[in-house]
């Protein structure tokens, strides 16, 4: 019912007053405002659709205003006009939009980015704050941006490829080889979950895409000149505990990073053992190197220096964070061995020395963290050959201060 009546003002809607009872103030064309004992006004229009009387809300006076009230009110009688029940077309407009924003949240909660942050605080459990750190910073610098706001299922190879190649090109292979590993790593998380059914990381491997890269051989000296190396580091004129640093990377031969990040409690002095976790080593499996009589002599040493703090070799700025990798290097440089030998090369001349005087290589191997083993079987094999491992380490250790005696004497002569 629609009336013919006087449109309204403002200034009557202004100054109606609420009353007992309900009652309307009439506009035209059916739009009316509806005025409740509580004084709330509210806009209504009462019309019949497939012979059902029904009524519109637009809204309360003055959030909705005379003007707009008229508006949204005209736009409804289109609908009307043509045919349409301005209501259920309301309503199917607000459902499609909630359906709307449902997928995009359920988009936004199974995008790359979001499931390989739900990985990596599952993954990053029990590795070391550094490494779980780097992995992390390395998605956000280059693979979030690239395609993290995709849904899992719409990730392809190809995306993977470009962010690889594009991080290649930039001069760092071993990053775009990682990317690819935890993207992988991601991927298959997320299967487990059941938050997708395929891993686009599987489909290539790095060698596929990436340029060769070539060997990479550590500078060594020959075994010929060992003595005068070990002369020279003894009488090495720096920093002392670097200077420590330089002889127990001999006398263990393990990864500088691995002797550089070694904090104090993984060391049992008494017992003559250094047992390195598996998430600091390459190969992921505990590790243990037999300590020789002379690297306890030095760790004792050393702990009068460092034994304070949790780093056997604390940063110069920075004690809580470990001295740089390039320390031991620099060190090797001053003393004359640029380009001619680094820390890492003491685990190739031990690995040619104990092998010509005919330690079993397998024992060799193992010292070396060079066997693969899965980690089933690291549960169990990391102390495996330890005896012989340490009559090993013992004769390497006795072999070097044998050397380092010839050393002084060639440059006492």
């Amino acid at each position: 019912m629609e009336g013919s009546f006087m449109a309204l003002t403002i200034r009557e809607i202004d100054t109606a007053r609420p009353t007992t009872k309900q009652y309307k103030l009439a506009d035209s064309k059916g739009l009316c405002l509806l005025v409740v004992p509580s004084g709330v006004k509210l806009w209504r229009w009462r019309y019949r659709f497939e012979g059902k009387e029904k009524m519109m809300a637009f809204g309360e006076y003055p959030e909705v205003g005379l003007k707009e009230a008229r508006e949204l009110h005209s736009e409804a009688r289109k609908q009307w006009s043509a045919g349409i029940d301005p209501m259920a077309e309301r309503k199917a407009v607000v459902e499609a939009k909630q359906n709307e924003e449902r997928g995009q949240q359920r988009q936004a909660e199974n995008s790359f980015e979001s499931i390989a942050r739900d990985w990596w605080k599952w993954w990053h459990v029990g590795k070391s704050p550094r490494h779980a750190e780097t992995v992390m910073l390395r998605l956000e610098a280059d693979v979030f941006p690239a395609y993290g706001h995709k849904d899992m299922e719409k990730v392809t190879p190809m995306d993977i490829r470009d962010v690889m190649l594009g991080v290649e090109g930039r001069g760092s292979r071993d990053v775009a080889k990682r990317i690819h590993e935890t993207t992988g790593q991601i991927f298959r998380y997320a299967i487990a979950h059941g938050k997708a059914t395929r891993n686009p990381a599987a489909d290539f491997k790095p060698r596929d895409i990436l340029l060769q890269a070539k060997s990479e051989n550590f500078a060594r000296v020959d075994v010929k000149d060992l003595p005068e190396l070990l002369a020279k580091m003894d009488d090495y004129w720096g920093d002392a505990i670097t200077r420590f640093a330089l002889k127990l990377v001999a006398y263990t031969f393990v990864r500088t990073s691995e002797l550089i990040e070694a904090p104090w409690p993984e060391f049992d002095l008494n017992n003559a053992v250094w047992v390195i976790p598996p998430e600091r080593m390459k190969m992921g499996t505990t590790h243990i190197v037999p300590l020789s009589r002379q690297a306890v002599e030095v760790l004792r040493a050393l702990k009068l220096l460092t034994g304070n703090g949790r780093l056997l070799f604390p940063g110069a700025m920075d004690k809580t964070k470990p001295m740089s990798n390039n320390t031991i290097l620099g060190a090797l440089y001053r003393l004359g061995y640029k380009d001619r030998m680094t820390g890492h090369g003491f685990r190739g001349l031990a690995s040619t020395i104990l092998n010509e005087n005919e330690f079993d290589e397998a024992h060799v191997e193992m010292q070396l963290a060079h066997l693969k083993r899965n980690k089933v079987a690291a549960a169990y094999n990391h102390a495996k050959y330890l005896k012989q491992r340490t009559v090993m380490m013992q004769w390497w250790a006795d072999y070097l201060d044998a050397q380092l005696a010839l050393g002084r004497k060639s440059l006492a002569a």
